[in-house]
């Protein structure tokens, strides 16, 4: 391939903060980048070589953009399938494959694939009506999840007893068993086109129960050897089954009996991977770059204890955004402040990102308490 010559035109769909770091990495390998996002303002704007406004999820919109690119990526999974197919037919390199994201997409096909290919994860049952909601086989409490388009805690609705049911989703959706999980935990997983697979260490993850979405996260994990060995070895059996090119984030629950079922897939750059920037040998950007452009993936391996602390905007305040004790944070060895240049802040978006690496790991868990108490954005 063409990469580090300074012809290879990369296209990214989506030109969110995932996009924004992607592009940062790819500033190193010399490639030309392009990206398609609906919002005139997104992270991406000023870092890419062009940018051009236009909806993901637009049959004409997506493929005329990837006609003119040499290898196509995503950092958003809501992007226009049949377009990929069609330009993927035509030669343009696609991935991750359509066929994955098309899977992705839909959080039943999601769960058949892990049925299929006996990946554990929690008992479901995919819902197609109310009524087959009512007369559901799995027990109170479950959890209900919309079959496409749900993200962050969106789409997501736990349904405690029968009382519940009045407020459920009445669009296609999956209803899973309630896990009364001891630690969610992650590996994200790299595969290139030669079919070399690299898991990175597994990460222990602390969500924001209202915005229900990761806030807080520690690599490298201390939970048991085995433990960690089986969540890599499940993250490469789903990478080498999809057979896919590219990264894949597999989130997953760790039972109060030690035994780890699969939640969700994600096949990009991840939130659960931030801190491989400055906590790995290279970075989950860098190493979806190595896998698209076939090239050798590198060593994952961890350089420190890095947590990871995500900066979401604070309840009550829309508008501009202010960095309310940035300054105290820059102070504190070992702590890298990533903002995404979202100009806007909203209640519990996500603005940036902190990473905080020490050789001491309960010192670094300490700053990061201290980031997430004293790093406010509001306006």
């Amino acid at each position: 391939m063409k990469a580090f010559y300074g012809d290879l035109k990369l296209g990214i769909l989506g030109g969110g903060q995932l996009g924004r770091m992607l592009i940062q990495q790819a500033i190193n390998y010399n490639v030309t980048v392009k990206v398609l996002d609906p919002d005139r303002e997104a992270p991406c704007r000023k870092l890419c070589d062009e940018f051009i406004v236009g909806s993901l999820s637009d049959y004409e919109t997506v493929y005329n953009f990837g006609k003119k690119t040499d290898l196509l990526t995503i950092e958003i999974e809501k992007v226009n399938v049949d377009a990929l197919e069609q330009l993927e037919k035509e030669g343009v390199l696609v991935y991750p494959q359509p066929r994955i994201i098309r899977l992705i997409q839909d959080k039943g096909l999601q769960k058949q694939f892990f049925k299929e290919n006996n990946i554990p994860t929690a008992e479901f049952q995919v819902i197609s009506s109310p009524q087959q909601l009512k007369e559901s086989r799995i027990p109170f409490p479950y959890i209900q999840k919309l079959r496409r388009d749900g993200y962050d805690g969106r789409g997501v609705y736990k349904v405690i007893d029968e009382s519940y049911l009045t407020g459920a989703f009445t669009e296609p959706s999956l209803i899973e068993r309630w896990v009364d999980f001891e630690k969610e935990i992650g590996i994200i997983v790299a595969r290139n086109e030669n079919g070399d697979v690299k898991t990175f260490p597994m990460v222990e993850m602390e969500f924001n129960p209202d915005a229900n979405l990761v806030e807080f996260l520690i690599s490298p994990s201390t939970l048991p050897f085995e433990i960690q060995q089986d969540a890599a070895q499940i993250a490469t059996k789903i990478a080498e089954d999809l057979n896919i090119v590219g990264l894949l984030a597999v989130e997953m629950f760790l039972d109060k009996k030690g035994k780890i079922l699969v939640n969700e897939l994600a096949p990009r750059p991840h939130n659960s991977g931030h801190q491989t920037i400055e906590g790995n040998t290279v970075s989950q950007f860098e190493q979806h770059l190595r896998a698209i452009f076939n090239q050798p993936l590198g060593d994952t391996a961890c350089l420190n204890n890095a947590i990871m602390v995500n900066i979401l905007g604070e309840a009550g305040y829309e508008g501009p955004a202010v960095y309310k004790g940035i300054e105290k944070v820059l102070k504190c060895p070992g702590v890298y402040v990533h903002l995404y240049g979202k100009a806007l802040t909203k209640p519990f978006r996500k603005m940036g990102h902190v990473t905080i690496v020490d050789a001491d790991r309960e010192k670094a868990i300490e700053k990061a308490r201290y980031v997430q108490e004293t790093l406010k954005v509001i306006s």
